[in-house]
């Protein structure tokens, strides 16, 4: 069992926290947050300590890791003290905002021999797991094109989008991951194109509502991501990969697979799952246990720090793109 501290204790920290206290091969030692009451009442619900500070959670020599689930402009710096403390980091994504934070924290762990994960979680998604391993045995064949849909049930409040970085860094960046994940070579150049259909608040603060990215590989293998903030009909999640050999997808999950047919409609089926906590649990259960295995056994994580360094990077193309209407090259040097 390894004992493990949760930095950051909001909604999806809260989630974190009970999949750590949920899990066999945990032990929820400590819980820390700017606002103590949110740390207190997460901690007081697990049996854990509610922390005063980081420093005291990282004083803790019989601490084997740290879950951080804060703000994603303290993400570099609690990276930074965990690794250096010689603690394994599970860190939600994205890194941060600035790829410049983001290669300044790599150099300042670069000698810290521990565990680092970045928290891509749709990569341990049963159903997107699933396409991953036949494209991988070859049922698709050479993979020649890839098409990610992603769209949240409804835009988040304009408090969140001000500090969000994006849609492309918030929440493409998770689908700039999966593509890596999927194909089997690097993208070289993307195109963007975004636009403001669904909240004008969000306009205002210079963000896109709705976008869509073309990338290619140096191959000529395509990937076309579209995303919106708002799909009245729930959270939609859908993955296809095809191929020389034929094609592999995942599509949206539901609460049941019932079919119902009436005299006015046919094949009626539940409504999408809400939200990515809803829609995801396995795949966060799939992601922790994946992060205790790299650390018990000492192997390297599943998702690297420059996993998530590179899905910064093309999600920063894609801002370029946007800017200058036109084709980005990416380089990751």
């Amino acid at each position: 069992m390894i004992k493990m501290a949760l930095l950051g204790a909001g909604r999806i920290g809260r989630m974190h926290a009970d999949n750590l206290a949920a899990n066999p091969r945990v032990e929820l030692t400590s819980v820390y947050d700017v606002y103590a009451p949110a740390a207190q009442e997460v901690a007081e619900r697990h049996g854990a300590l509610a922390a005063a500070d980081v420093a005291s959670v990282l004083e803790d020599e019989g601490l084997d890791a740290v879950l951080i689930a804060s703000s994603t402009d303290t993400h570099v710096d609690l990276i930074t003290a965990a690794a250096q403390a010689g603690k394994a980091v599970l860190c939600e994504k994205p890194i941060d905002l600035d790829i410049a934070r983001v290669d300044q924290c790599r150099a300042a762990i670069a000698d810290c021999d521990v565990t680092v994960q970045i928290g891509f979680n749709r990569r341990f998604d049963p159903t997107h797991r699933g396409v991953y391993e036949a494209v991988r045995a070859g049922e698709a064949g050479k993979i020649e094109q890839i098409i990610i849909t992603s769209r949240d049930p409804a835009p988040p409040p304009a408090a969140y989008i001000k500090v969000s970085g994006g849609l492309f860094r918030d929440m493409m960046i998770h689908d700039f991951d999966l593509a890596r994940f999927l194909m089997d070579e690097e993208f070289v150049a993307l195109s963007a194109m975004g636009s403001v259909l669904v909240d004008p608040e969000i306009g205002a603060l210079n963000d896109v509502d709705s976008a869509m990215v073309v990338m290619h590989t140096a191959a000529g293998s395509q990937c076309h991501i579209n995303c919106s903030r708002r799909a009245v009909y729930g959270y939609d999640q859908r993955v296809e990969v095809f191929g020389s050999a034929g094609m592999v997808r995942s599509d949206n999950r539901r609460p049941t697979n019932v079919l119902r047919d009436t005299a006015t409609r046919t094949n009626v089926s539940d409504p999408l799952t809400n939200f990515f906590i809803d829609r995801y649990p396995e795949a966060y259960d799939a992601e922790l246990n994946d992060f205790i295995d790299a650390v018990e056994s000492g192997r390297g994580a599943s998702v690297t720090f420059e996993d998530g360094r590179r899905a910064l990077i093309l999600a920063d193309a894609a801002n370029e793109s946007l800017r200058i209407g036109g084709v980005v090259d990416v380089s990751y040097d």
